[in-house]
């Protein structure tokens, strides 16, 4: 691999490390719909403290009726009707939440059911540092890159041998290039999740336009 290859690769690799940090605060979509995610803790909370406040940063302030009923209604399950009540309001709590972001909820999973890098985000997010999350992401980008890499550029070689090989060597510029889009994409806030947050913002200013004229 010449000079230049290597600092191009390594070039990539910084901003894709780069972008990856910047989007650890998004964390909580990824997970929210699992037991042991930050939805269903902060339910827990409320339910030991007696205190709804911990779960309404999860709602939206038209949901917040719905789930104080809910809450409530937890609360007041006795004995072995109380596990079954808390697991209802978990549900309705994680199930209106994800109606929030446009997000659909085919029920809780379980607990570990995250990838690696979410569960990671969320150490670093109790443990005041990203060092293990941005080691885990970086290394696996590194390597992604690099082996999209080796492969378009040993078939660049041969690519105007035969049609055979030039194939083989579209179908590796194809993976090799997408891969390293999708990341710059993230990189520069125009991946799907920051579309969908703009469409969000865009209904949302369009509903307080038709509030205001009216």
């Amino acid at each position: 691999m010449s000079a230049i290859n290597t600092t191009k690769v390594r070039q990539l690799w910084i901003a894709a490390v780069v972008a990856l940090s910047l989007a650890i605060p998004q964390f909580a979509a990824a997970h929210c719909d699992t037991i042991d995610g930050p939805v269903v803790q902060d339910a827990r909370k409320a339910i030991e403290s007696k205190d709804i406040t911990p779960v309404l940063k999860w709602v939206q302030p038209k949901d917040e009726h719905a789930i104080k009923t809910a809450f409530n209604k937890a609360l007041a399950a006795k004995g072995k009707h109380a596990e079954a009540a808390h697991l209802q309001f978990f549900a309705k709590l994680v199930k209106i939440h994800r109606a929030g972001e446009g997000a659909p909820f085919s029920g809780l999973k379980p607990a570990g059911a995250v990838e690696p890098a979410v569960a990671e985000a969320d150490k670093a997010l109790a443990s005041g540092s990203p060092d293990a999350l941005v080691k885990l992401v970086t290394d696996d980008v590194a390597a992604g890159i690099s082996e999209r890499f080796a492969h378009a550029a040993a078939a660049y070689q041969h690519k105007d041998e035969s049609v055979a090989q030039g194939r083989e060597f579209v179908e590796a510029y194809v993976a090799f290039t997408h891969y390293v889009e999708r990341l710059h994409m993230d990189a520069t806030g125009k991946g799907a999740h920051d579309e969908h947050e703009s469409a969000k913002h865009s209904r949302h200013e369009q509903g307080a336009k038709k509030l205001h004229e009216h």
